[in-house]
């Protein structure tokens, strides 16, 4: 696969070539997430997604760390470039899962207790109100 081209007696790069080109240069600097370096090549997340996947299967690129998302799951690969172990995955147990679930089920339960309960502080409005309009 040839990223240059002869057009007309000039030499053309495409422009792909190029982006991944400084996508394996940043890499080399430091390390980053896919999103960070979708941003700063300016390529498509999915497709800087698909280069780093066969970069790590092909052993040119390693995990060195992962990223907590908005959840606080470890779903975000931060790759470098280079050969190494890839960094372990924290996962929850079976239990800490089941105590989240169960807790967020009774903060949703307080919650609906909280919204259906009738207000004291609407009834007191509503009383006024009549007695405004019964005068």
């Amino acid at each position: 696969m040839n990223s240059t081209t002869k057009l007309r007696g000039k030499t053309t790069i495409k422009v792909n070539a190029m982006a991944y080109a400084h996508m394996v240069e940043l890499m080399l600097d430091g390390t980053h997430s896919c999103q960070e370096l979708a941003r700063a090549t300016g390529l498509h997340y999915v497709t800087v997604l698909d280069y780093t996947r066969a970069m790590h299967r092909a052993g040119a690129a390693h995990i060195c760390a992962w990223e907590k998302d908005k959840r606080g799951r470890d779903l975000i690969k931060v790759y470098r470039i280079g050969r190494g172990r890839d960094a372990k995955r924290q996962k929850l147990s079976a239990r800490e899962r089941s105590a989240r679930y169960r807790e967020k089920i009774r903060h949703r339960e307080l919650m609906e207790k909280i919204c259906s309960a009738p207000s004291a502080v609407v009834q007191p409005a509503l009383l006024k109100q009549d007695e405004l309009q019964a005068a």
